[in-house]
């Protein structure tokens, strides 16, 4: 039997991203703003367990990526939306980077992840302009 894997959270972006991303449309200058925004929206997926985080997005949903706890050194968060959703930056041990785009209840998944990160990793993460 594998150990067991426990969902911590498991959705897709804010949708207030969505929201304000499609006013700034009107201006014209922020279209591409948009369309990202709707990519995001109907592709984007977050999985975040006691073992893992698993982000599934790219065209149609066709690219996923795993990284497990330990090989993470950093996180850092940065608020939107008014602080009702954020972005998170997850830094691993071979200096690549993982973006959570427009991340609801970013704040509580932040804690969630930084209890399973090695200590070092939590002692350089945290938030940029709160």
């Amino acid at each position: 039997m594998g150990i067991r894997e426990d969902v911590y959270y498991e959705g897709g972006p804010h949708i207030g991203d969505l929201i304000i991303n499609g006013l700034l449309a009107f201006t014209l200058v922020c279209i591409p703003l948009t369309v990202g925004a709707i990519v995001r929206a109907l592709w984007l997926r977050y999985r975040i367990t006691n073992r893992r985080i698993s982000v599934t997005g790219g065209w149609m949903g066709q690219t996923r990526s795993d990284i497990i706890y330990s090989e993470i050194t950093k996180i850092v968060t940065v608020p939107r939306g008014l602080g009702l959703w954020g972005d998170m930056v997850v830094t691993l041990k071979d200096g690549s980077r993982l973006e959570l785009r427009a991340m609801p209840k970013f704040r509580e998944v932040y804690e969630y992840i930084s209890d399973k990160i090695p200590s070092k990793a939590k002692a350089v993460s945290g938030s940029i302009g709160s």
